[in-house]
């Protein structure tokens, strides 16, 4: 999805009117309107006001949820620092308030095959899949 058809689909979901979310974000109803159509995109400063007044990530707003090794991570799973901004470089079950859940590899990896582990993925491989994975993200590259 584009931008434009992201914005449209937030704004509308919500039930506002370009009028109204031009006042919630402190624009123009002209300058909604010109996102909705395509014919510019927000600048840094409004994606992330846009951002937190949606509760989504600035990469959703611009059509790409990122994609990390591990998962794909989504907004619902993406992790928050303390003052409620979005951290896309982790999941919130790596990292959350500011701070690592883990101070392990071997934690993280236990928690991840205890949660994920299924009839059709077993826990071992879905550890052996943990163990080659985790070792590759950003936190645990140290």
């Amino acid at each position: 999805m584009n931008t434009k058809d992201i914005l449209y689909h937030l704004r509308t979901e919500r039930g506002l009117s370009q009028d109204e979310l031009a006042a919630k974000i402190f624009v123009t109803r002209q300058a909604v309107s010109r996102w909705e159509t395509g014919e510019t995109t927000p600048n840094v400063e409004t994606l992330k006001l846009l951002s937190a007044f949606f509760n989504v990530s600035i990469n959703t707003l611009l059509g790409s949820p990122r994609q990390l090794i591990c998962m794909p991570l989504e907004d619902p799973i993406t992790s928050k620092e303390p003052d409620g901004s979005f951290n896309e470089d982790y999941c919130m079950w790596c990292y959350a308030d500011g701070t690592f859940k883990y101070t392990t590899k071997e934690q993280l990896i236990d928690f991840c095959v205890t949660h994920m582990a299924t009839e059709s993925w077993p826990a071992e491989q879905v550890r052996a899949h943990m163990e080659a994975i985790v070792p590759t993200l950003k936190h645990w590259k140290k």
